[in-house]
């Protein structure tokens, strides 16, 4: 029951937004009563956090999936996005947002586990990169490695990419193109071309 209350949970702070979701219609969408979710969890915010921490592995063990899979680095990170739309899908209502306002502990612990696991996969992306002359021998690992979570923060903040401007899928593709042409070799650079025509 849990296990249903979680995925339903996520389906709708997903679709709807944090702030948006009433535990009413959690328990009206997993068609079990409000009494029943509060057996479970004694508020929402312990709800909240549980989804997050839901989604959050989710997506570490499709990532771990993808990095196992040892494709070649400009493919492997467009797998990598690819999996992250099909999770976070490319709503309109701004999850991370509400998430950051309305419950900005859970945003705060969430974001460093974040960074703790991008930054160690970004870093290993690099250095296979630079490895199979991807990319430049030449460029800063560590210093890439942040600026480049630095930036996925940014495009997911609405009043710097409002979202009826763009799409996170839009954003997403931009911004990977923006961090590859820095960073590739010509190599490099026509294998992203190759993934774009691929789209």
């Amino acid at each position: 029951m849990r296990e249903k209350i979680l995925e339903k949970a996520n389906e709708l702070f997903l679709n709807i937004g944090f702030k948006s979701v009433t535990m009413d219609e959690i328990a009206s969408a997993s068609g079990i009563s409000k009494k029943t979710i509060y057996k479970y969890y004694k508020n929402k915010t312990e709800l909240v956090a549980e989804v997050t921490e839901f989604m959050f592995s989710r997506i570490c063990n499709g990532i771990n999936m993808i990095c196992e899979l040892k494709k070649d680095p400009i493919e492997e990170i467009f797998d990598i996005k690819r999996l992250i739309m099909s999770n976070l899908k490319d709503e309109k209502s701004s999850p991370q947002y509400q998430l950051q306002k309305y419950y900005p502990k859970i945003y705060t612990s969430l974001n460093k586990k974040q960074f703790g696991v991008m930054k160690e996969c970004v870093i290993e992306n690099l250095n296979e990169g630079i490895k199979q002359d991807f990319y430049r021998k030449d460029i800063d690992v560590e210093f890439i490695a942040r600026i480049y979570f630095s930036g996925m923060l940014s495009i997911k903040d609405k009043d710097l990419f409002p979202l009826n401007d763009y799409s996170m899928n839009t954003l997403m593709d931009k911004y990977l193109q923006y961090h590859l042409r820095g960073i590739c070799t010509e190599k490099g650079l026509q294998q992203l071309e190759n993934q774009l025509k691929q789209k």
